[in-house]
C-alpha cells in the first residue's frame, strides 16, 4: 500500500492509480459534469500561454534545450457573450490522465468549467496567484478553485511543469509525458530537483506576467503562490526564495524537497490538510516566523482540494481502487462541500493579505464550517 510520504507527493490527477493495475474500461456516462460555478456572477475568462525560458536549460529534457512551459490563466472578464465555454483540458491530455487514474475513458471530456475562452479581460491591475499542481498532475486539476478566485478579482496562473505533469500538449502538437519515477532510488534528491525546477518555473512566469510583454496588468505588490500536494511544497519554497511573493498556501502537501521545515518562512503561510498531521508540518511549525495557520478538514482525502471528487463517481473511480486507498484519496466529505471549504478559506487568506480585507474566518473555528479544525495558529 502507498506510504504516507508517497501519498502526500502524489499528483492531483493520475499519481495514485498509476501504481495499480488498470481496471476494465466502462462506457462513459451520457451526461456532462459541471464544476461548481463561482460564488459571484462576475464572468471569468481563460487563456493559455506558451512560454520559453531561454535563460534555463530544462533539467529533465532528453535533449538539452531551454525550459518550455504551458501556462493557463483565469481572470475576471469584462464580458463573456459570444465566447465558447472552456474545455477542461485537451482530449490528448485527458486520455493520458484517464488511463493513469483508471477512470472511464471520456470522463474528463464531460467536465464543463465556467470560464470562457479568451473573454476580454478586466484592465487591472490585478493581484496574481500562482497555482501549482501535484506530482504528475496538471494545470487543470484545481480549475474550480481558480475560477472562484478569478471571479473575485484575481489573475490566476496555473503552470504545467513540463516532464513532471502527466502530459503537456504544446501548440505545435507535441505531447510531452511525465518522466518522473514513482519510486526514485534517492527520493530526497529527486524531490529537491523537482521542487527547485518548479520554483524556477514560478519565478519565470512571475517575471513574464509582470513584464511589458504580458497582456495583463499585475499589481506587483500583491503576488502569492499556492499549490496542491507537491505544488504546495513548491509554493512554500518559492515564498522562501522569491521576495516578490507576499503569501503562500499549501493544499495537503508534505513540505518535501526544500529547507522550509527547518527554516520556516517569514511571510504569511496557510496549510490546509486532509491528513491530520505530518512530520514536515510539525517541523515547519517549530520554525515559522510569521502569520501561519494549519487547518484540518475532517473527512477530506488527499484529492479533496482538487476537482477529482467531482469526476470520481462518473468515472467509476471507486470501482478501480481498493476501498482504503479510495477513502484516503477522496475521503467522506462531499465534492461540493470540499470545494466550498477550500475556496472559502483560500480566498479569505488571499483577501486578507493581498487586499487588506478583514477575514475573521481565519481567527478561529466557525459554525459555518464545523469540519474545519484549527490545529495550529500563529499571529
Amino acid at each position: 500500500m502507498i506510504r504516507r510520504r508517497s501519498l502526500l507527493t502524489l499528483a492531483s490527477l493520475g499519481g495514485a492509480a498509476a501504481l495499480l493495475p488498470a481496471a476494465p474500461a466502462q462506457a462513459a456516462p451520457p451526461r456532462t459534469i459541471d464544476l461548481p460555478a463561482p460564488t459571484v456572477g462576475r464572468p471569468v475568462g481563460t487563456t493559455t500561454l506558451h512560454l520559453i525560458d531561454h535563460d534555463r536549460l530544462d533539467p529533465f529534457a532528453p535533449t538539452p534545450g531551454p525550459r518550455e512551459l504551458m501556462v493557463q490563466l483565469w481572470y475576471p472578464a469584462l464580458a463573456a457573450a459570444g465566447r465558447p465555454r472552456a474545455p477542461y483540458t485537451t482530449p490528448r491530455v485527458a486520455a493520458v490522465i484517464e488511463q493513469a487514474l483508471s477512470v472511464d475513458p471520456g470522463t474528463l471530456t464531460l467536465v464543463r468549467p465556467t470560464a470562457r475562452v479568451d473573454a476580454p479581460a478586466h484592465p487591472g491591475p490585478l493581484p496574481l496567484l500562482l497555482l501549482g499542481h501535484g506530482r504528475k498532475g496538471g494545470r487543470s486539476n484545481c480549475t474550480a478553485l481558480a475560477e472562484e478566485l478569478a471571479a473575485h478579482g484575481y489573475l490566476v496562473a496555473a503552470v504545467d511543469h513540463t516532464y513532471d505533469a502527466a502530459a503537456v500538449e504544446f501548440p505545435d502538437g507535441r505531447l510531452v509525458r511525465s518522466v518522473l519515477l514513482e519510486e526514485p532510488p534517492d527520493r530526497d534528491t529527486a524531490e529537491r530537483k523537482e521542487v527547485a525546477t518548479r520554483v524556477g518555473d514560478l519565478a519565470f512566469v512571475t517575471t513574464y506576467l509582470t513584464s511589458r510583454h504580458s497582456d495583463f496588468r499585475v499589481d506587483e505588490s500583491r503576488i502569492g503562490a499556492l499549490g496542491h500536494s507537491l505544488g504546495g511544497a513548491a509554493a512554500a519554497e518559492a515564498l522562501r526564495q522569491d521576495a516578490r511573493l507576499r503569501i503562500g498556501a499549501d493544499l495537503d502537501g508534505g513540505l518535501f524537497g526544500s529547507p522550509v521545515p527547518e527554516l520556516g518562512l517569514d511571510r504569511p503561510f496557510l496549510l490546509l490538510t486532509g491528513f491530520p498531521d505530518h512530520d514536515t508540518w510539525q517541523r515547519w511549525r517549530e520554525h515559522h516566523h510569521a502569520w501561519g495557520r494549519q487547518l484540518h478538514t475532517a473527512g477530506a482525502g488527499h484529492y479533496s482540494f482538487t476537482d477529482l471528487p467531482h469526476v470520481a463517481a462518473s468515472g467509476h473511480l471507486r470501482d478501480h481502487l481498493p476501498a482504503d486507498l479510495y477513502a484516503a484519496l477522496i475521503g467522506t466529505i462531499t465534492a461540493d462541500r470540499a470545494t466550498e471549504v477550500t475556496r472559502t478559506y483560500v480566498r479569505a487568506f488571499a483577501d486578507r493579505f493581498l487586499r487588506d480585507r478583514p477575514a475573521p474566518l481565519l481567527d478561529g473555528p466557525s459554525p459555518r464550517f464545523p469540519e474545519v479544525e484549527f490545529l495550529w495558529s500563529r499571529g
